[in-house]
């Protein structure tokens, strides 16, 4: 089952595995509360999907004997901009000690959407960072670019912040995928991650602008979706897609 993107990254399932650590990112958690408040009703079942998925993650890792020895969450654990709700206090807390069972190092990395994630890490000990360096990866949000004393530690880029997926249109049928993105960003290879939020699908590559400043142009970026079975699926470049999708 082909799970390797570049320089020998894996994905499993919407996260990221990597020299003995595990990536994921973008989880906004409480999400759903944030759209009851604005007025839609959504039920609240992003936290307890969040849990099954982290379920089935490690334990395909540990099919795999695959250690880990460190997690990063890429940003954007919780979703409130100004605030911390009740709801997110209790789910991300949630999530934290499923994660810290695992591992005991696990590091958050900030997102635009974390103006006030430190109470949570201080809450539970766990750093909060700007980055992360794994190996020649710079593990980094996306939302800004940073300095190049930072970027020149780095031959791979993986951000988040973009929340890429795929919308194909077969006739009048219409399917949305969260997927990867693999690139270019100046010289460096640059990976992009799904979402971990388990309530929407995403952005949609091909017909929506994106957002991060490392993503002027994704034409011929190669899009990655996790099929059934848990491997990936190259559904080619955006380009590609783009051009097909004119058809219908």
């Amino acid at each position: 089952m082909e799970t390797k993107l570049v320089w020998g990254i894996r994905a499993v399932g919407l996260a990221l595995y990597v020299n003995k650590t595990l990536i994921m990112g973008d989880v906004h958690m409480g999400y759903e509360e944030a759209l009851n408040k604005s007025g839609i009703l959504a039920p609240r079942h992003q936290y307890w999907d969040t849990r099954v998925m982290l379920k089935w993650i490690f334990e395909k890792l540990k099919q795999g004997k695959l250690p880990v020895n460190r997690i990063i969450i890429n940003g954007d654990l919780k979703h409130e901009f100004g605030t911390i709700s009740e709801t997110e206090w209790r789910n991300t807390i949630g999530v934290l000690d499923m994660l810290l069972k695992e591992c005991r190092n696990v590091i958050l990395i900030k997102g635009n959407h974390d103006t006030i994630l430190g109470p949570i890490a201080k809450k539970r000990n766990v750093i909060l960072k700007d980055y992360e360096v794994v190996g020649n990866m710079l593990v980094c949000h996306g939302d800004k670019i940073p300095k190049k004393s930072i970027l020149d530690k780095a031959k791979v880029v993986i951000i988040g912040h973009e929340h890429p997926a795929v919308a194909l249109r077969d006739r009048s049928r219409l399917e949305k995928y969260k997927c990867f993105l693999v690139g270019k960003w100046k010289t460096l290879d640059l990976i992009v991650m799904p979402s971990f939020n388990t309530a929407v699908e995403g952005a949609d590559i091909l017909r929506e602008k994106q957002l991060s400043p490392f993503l002027k142009d994704i034409l011929d970026f190669q899009v990655f979706v996790l099929g059934d079975r848990g491997n990936l699926v190259n559904f080619g470049t955006v380009s590609r897609l783009k051009e097909f999708q004119r058809e219908f």
